[in-house]
């Protein structure tokens, strides 16, 4: 019996060579998967804007400062968001500029799939 497939060996080294080590992909993964969630999506969208206060954003988008507030400490934990205190109020911000360029380019590609 013959072995029908075919081994494409540059290929499937080159593929192997781009692979990030486990421990990034995983946490690509749960960057991914943190993003999947709607309400910290449009947090983070809001961000990519302004800067804004956990009371800012929850007028953005339509729910109380307590969701928005569980929301914010798992993107922080995932250094998606950072914060800085001013007097007693606390104002948040993308983490940096890669951030928004996956926020663009998501947006650019979901808008392609739908012309």
């Amino acid at each position: 019996m013959t072995d029908r497939r075919h081994s494409h060996r540059r290929e499937i080294a080159s593929a192997r060579a781009t692979l990030a080590d486990d421990g990034l992909v995983t946490d690509m993964a749960e960057t991914f998967k943190v993003l999947s969630d709607p309400t910290r999506l449009k947090i983070v969208i809001a961000l990519a804007q302004h800067e804004l206060c956990t009371y800012d954003i929850a007028q953005v988008i339509g729910s109380s400062e307590s969701v928005v507030s569980h929301q914010l400490r798992l993107l922080k934990a995932l250094r998606l968001v950072r914060q800085r205190k001013e007097g007693k109020l606390v104002f948040t911000m993308l983490d940096d500029e890669h951030i928004d360029d996956l926020l663009r380019m998501a947006r650019r590609h979901c808008e392609e799939s739908e012309a």
